[in-house]
């Protein structure tokens, strides 16, 4: 398993080579060439959007001088607000400053990133004042190539855990699917937080060519203990994908507080990355699409998976 960095420490960075130098030994050996490094984030978002543009773009240079091909931060990356008002008032559109600034370090670092969920002002704004929870990919060259906006809305109250969230209040759910994306470290499937509980859509993702899973995220404390690792080992062992979860993590004002726990499961279903549930920090993991295909050959569940008709078999009866 890699250790996570946490923030800019230098006794955590410095453990992280040895790691990865045993597996860029194996890879000689078998005169393959190295795999691709994904990085998976963590960080506490907070009302104040410069603080957390500051916070994130120290994290993807970091990720960058290690190597990464590709980084991945979680849902509210640019801000978590302490309202309904306030969140509102604080949405761009993509073309505003806040994923300009991103577009900008990606074409600078030469990196990609996935970048979700982001609050982004609906197309009818103006009359509406609702917003997307959108995930966006940005190239190595700055370029935005996908926008996935979440399609499941967090609607839920758990008085005895003390959540109490609506989504749905201020949040447009997205339309459709989008197809995954080739990058660098494979082809990526895009999810949004509580998209993880619904595994037709990683299902689907997965028959359109998916290897990577990913859902940024920023679960509660309680959904977070309870369900955060079990589904997204789930989601893994079914598609036999690897699943990337950046996260938020600690407390982000006096109403909201996240689970953390960044993870990346290999298609085995293993956790091969954890930054535990305290600090921001990333993990750093290689991304050998041969276990995926590994993965798929020995176990063909794809495969033995039966047609459409028959999982509908039983609304016919």
């Amino acid at each position: 398993m890699f250790r996570c960095v946490l923030g800019s420490s230098v006794k955590y960075l410095a453990s992280l080579p040895v790691l990865r130098h045993h597996h860029l030994l194996q890879n000689r050996m078998s005169t393959s060439p190295p795999a691709p490094v994904a990085a998976v984030c963590q960080v506490t978002a907070t009302p104040d959007k410069e603080a957390n543009f500051s916070a994130c773009k120290q994290l993807l240079e970091e990720a960058g001088q290690r190597g990464a091909s590709m980084v991945f931060l979680p849902e509210g990356f640019d801000y978590i607000g302490s309202s309904r008002e306030e969140t509102l008032s604080l949405s761009e559109t993509l073309g505003g400053d806040t994923i300009s600034r991103y577009t900008q370090l990606a074409r600078r670092l030469g990196v990609w990133l996935s970048l979700g969920g982001f609050h982004e002002r609906g197309h009818d704004w103006e009359k509406d004042r609702r917003i997307y929870n959108s995930h966006i990919i940005v190239n190595d060259k700055g370029d935005i190539v996908s926008v996935y906006r979440k399609s499941h809305l967090f609607d839920v109250e758990l008085p005895e855990k003390g959540v109490s969230l609506r989504e749905s209040a201020f949040t447009i759910p997205g339309a459709s699917m989008v197809p995954p994306v080739q990058t660098p470290i494979g082809k990526v499937g895009l999810g949004v937080c509580y998209d993880l509980r619904f595994p037709e859509l990683s299902l689907a993702l997965q028959r359109h060519g998916a290897e990577i899973l990913t859902y940024p995220s920023a679960f509660t404390l309680a959904t977070g203990a309870a369900h955060w690792e079990v589904l997204l080992r789930a989601r893994a062992i079914e598609t036999q994908c690897f699943v990337l979860a950046a996260a938020q993590v600690g407390r982000h004002h006096d109403k909201r507080s996240s689970y953390g726990h960044a993870l990346a499961v290999d298609p085995w279903g293993d956790v091969v990355g954890d930054c535990g549930g305290e600090k921001p920090g990333m993990v750093l993991v290689e991304i050998d699409l041969e276990k995926v295909n590994t993965t798929r050959r020995n176990m063909p569940v794809q495969q033995h998976r039966r047609d459409a008709a028959f999982y509908h078999s039983l609304s016919q009866s």
